[in-house]
């Protein structure tokens, strides 16, 4: 069975940093392109970044050089380093295999709030 589980969320103030883990099973992530998005309450879901499977890592606009993807081919796992957090990145965040987000994992919350 695919699994995708994320975590590392939490509640921050403005500034501060969180590091997102995702662990997955049933497939080796080495052989994908896999993605972080997000969702804030009442929109809907944006794209946040990629790790491609040929080593390039991609970043929404928006992430203005704050945030980090890499991985971990060894242990399965996906990272998202989130640093200067703002209010408007309070989110569910989310890893998927597909950059739209339909095939996503549970989510870990980030609320970001002074």
């Amino acid at each position: 069975e695919v699994q995708m589980v994320e975590s590392g969320g939490g509640s921050v103030q403005p500034g501060e940093s969180l590091k997102l883990s995702c662990t997955a099973s049933g497939f080796r992530i080495s052989m994908y392109s896999l993605h972080w998005v997000r969702q804030a309450p009442g929109k809907e879901i944006e794209f946040v970044a990629s790790t491609l499977n040929d080593g390039r890592a991609t970043y929404a606009n928006f992430v203005e050089g704050r945030f980090t993807v890499s991985r971990d081919d060894a242990t399965n796992t996906l990272y998202l380093q989130l640093n200067d957090l703002k209010t408007e990145d309070t989110a569910m965040y989310y890893c998927a295999r597909d950059r739209a987000g339909v095939y996503r994992g549970h989510g870990t919350q980030v609320t970001v709030s002074s």
